[in-house]
């Protein structure tokens, strides 16, 4: 895979197991599963699960808008939840980051999350045609 490039931000805490943050090819972005890490600490942010929403959602940006892109480029998310009982409690949160033209998405509930957050997503970006050469 001659063009498969890996993609770091300096501005989201680097992954904490052997993975790449994003890896950029054919276009797309493919942004790892992320967890609410504090993008200044580092740390675990333990809270509610509209905060923990928030924090994952907020690194999320923070990737897609250093490749070059932006949210309403979000093509596809996929969200595990500890508990799918928090399910509206999460999509208040999402819905304000994805109100027009929302990406396809897939929400379930996960056994056990890294870290033992509530939430976690990944995401596939499309990037403008100059970011991918």
């Amino acid at each position: 895979m001659a063009d498969k490039k890996i993609f770091y931000s300096e501005r989201v805490p680097k992954p904490k197991g052997p993975y790449s943050q994003a890896v950029i090819h054919n276009g797309l972005l493919y942004i790892s599963g992320q967890v609410p890490l504090d993008p200044v600490s580092g740390e675990v942010v333990r809270a509610s699960i509209e905060e923990e929403t928030e924090t994952v959602l907020n690194n999320i940006k923070i990737i897609v808008e250093e490749a070059g892109s932006s949210l309403e480029a979000v093509l596809k998310v996929t969200c595990y939840l500890a508990d799918i009982e928090d399910f509206a409690r999460f999509n208040n949160v999402y819905g304000k980051y994805f109100s027009g033209n929302p990406p396809a998405r897939t929400t379930f509930q996960a056994g056990r999350l890294p870290l033992d957050v509530q939430v976690e997503m990944d995401a596939i970006v499309a990037l403008p045609s100059k970011e991918h050469k």
